[in-house]
């Protein structure tokens, strides 16, 4: 149910319309306060307040509301074009980052939300009644809203300039990124290796199981392992899961299977079927590789030959060789879960630390070719990387990559002076591993 909760979350965080619904709404519970209280206000505090009659109140509630609703249009606007130029840019997959930005949902409830208080106290004067009625403080508070929503649109001219800049962008992915891996590896401290120990052989999926196929298609958002533990324990199965968080899942493929075997159409079988959460996009709730990718595909961009900017690359390696040495002290989940007694029961398909550096290191080597910066750059952020390895299978994945990108920059490089730096570089790494812990 939380990973459900959390995915639906992600889906309304990320779209334009929750805040400036909301700010709508509450701004119209505060419109009618106003006009309640107006009506038992001092006569001492009405110095204070708008002054003219019903026709000057209309006049300036009908101009800030016309007002309002034009710019929220340029607003709006100029969103779209900053939108269109950074995905042009840097990617469509980075039109998220910006859909999540609250400040363009705040800029855009805000002059709505004044449209809509301006229409509701207007609404409350009373011209062809005995008395004439003006709601005074209420009508005196959308001036100041005028005033805060001008203080806003002049900002927010400065928070689109800067947020369309390369290294702004860099910097929400990587914080998204780090805020990720501090949640996935928080997550899976709940589940520990029971102290009564292991009981059993682990089973033979291949021979004693049931599959339970997907009946839709989409990229896998999100999983409700929870869910499936409690399931495992209930109805005494053990679980094994064909796919991760990220991938792509087609229609007639088997998601899980299932021991002891379950008859097709079973109760059990939709159950399981109904905690794999699918959407047309991938998500940053249980991906670690979502924002890795993100970051890759800057570093693709700006080294492409229409664009030929090393320096945005770099950025991006810098930030993913940091992402990765905060990875190398943290403790990479079991794929095996197990109930208190020590059954056995989820058998995930889970991330690890070489399908971390192949997703943030691979594809920019390869398009990496004759750009002497960039290699000698993933050099040396390798070295960072080697000093802070703490166990073997991370000496063989940073060594593997040392590796292919010295093989590949050997290869494409014919400078001779260039190719003592990349050696330089190289050796630097293989000095910074740890001895220790060297296959055998």
């Amino acid at each position: 149910m939380k990973t459900r909760i959390f995915n639906i979350w992600e889906s309304i965080r990320t779209s334009l319309w929750f805040i400036p619904a909301l700010m709508a709404v509450i701004v119209s519970g505060f419109a009618f306060m106003l006009v309640k209280i107006d009506s038992s206000l001092p006569s001492a505090l009405e110095i204070f307040l708008f002054t003219g009659g019903p026709e000057g109140a209309r006049t300036l509630l009908s101009t800030i509301a016309g007002s309002m609703i034009t710019i929220a249009g340029v607003t709006f606007s100029i969103t779209i074009v900053a939108l269109t130029l950074a995905t042009s840019q840097f990617g469509p997959r980075l039109l998220r980052n910006f859909m999540v930005d609250k400040f363009n949902q705040l800029v855009l409830g805000a002059f709505i939300a004044t449209f809509v208080y301006c229409l509701l106290v207007l609404k409350a004067i009373q011209t062809f009644e005995d008395p004439v009625y003006v709601p005074k403080l209420a009508v005196s508070f959308s001036f100041i809203l005028a005033l805060a929503d001008l203080a806003i649109l002049i900002y927010f001219f400065h928070h689109v300039s800067t947020a369309i800049n390369a290294e702004q962008v860099i910097k929400g992915v990587y914080k998204e990124l780090t805020g990720t891996i501090g949640r996935l590896f928080n997550e899976q401290d709940e589940y520990p290796i029971p102290q009564k120990g292991i009981k059993g052989p682990l089973p033979d999926f291949q021979k004693d199981s049931t599959l339970v196929y997907s009946s839709a298609c989409g990229y896998l958002r999100a999983i409700d392992s929870e869910g499936l533990f409690r399931l495992a324990v209930q109805d005494n199965l053990v679980i094994q899961l064909k796919y991760r968080p990220g991938d792509y899942v087609f229609t007639g493929t088997p998601l899980a299977a299932v021991i002891p075997e379950k008859e097709e159409g079973s109760e059990t079988e939709s159950k399981i079927r109904n905690l794999f959460l699918l959407g047309s996009s991938r998500s940053p709730e249980q991906d670690i590789e979502f924002a890795i990718h993100q970051l890759v595909e800057i570093a693709l961009r700006a080294l492409s030959p229409g664009i030929n900017d090393p320096y945005t690359a770099i950025s991006c390696i810098n930030r993913l060789g940091d992402a990765i040495c905060q990875l190398n002290s943290k403790k990479f989940p079991s794929p095996r879960r197990y109930d208190k007694e020590g059954h056995l029961r989820l058998v995930l398909d889970v991330f690890t630390y070489q399908g971390v550096l192949d997703a943030a290191f691979n594809q920019i080597r390869q398009s990496a070719a004759g750009s002497v910066a960039v290699y000698i750059r993933l050099l040396e952020t390798l070295e960072v990387i080697a000093q802070s390895i703490q166990n073997k299978d991370q000496y063989q994945a940073v060594k593997r990559h040392s590796d292919m990108i010295y093989r590949t920059s050997k290869a494409s490089i014919k400078e001779d002076e260039d190719l003592k730096d990349i050696d330089n570089r190289f050796e630097a790494i293989l000095k910074a591993l740890p001895v220790s812990d060297e296959p055998n």
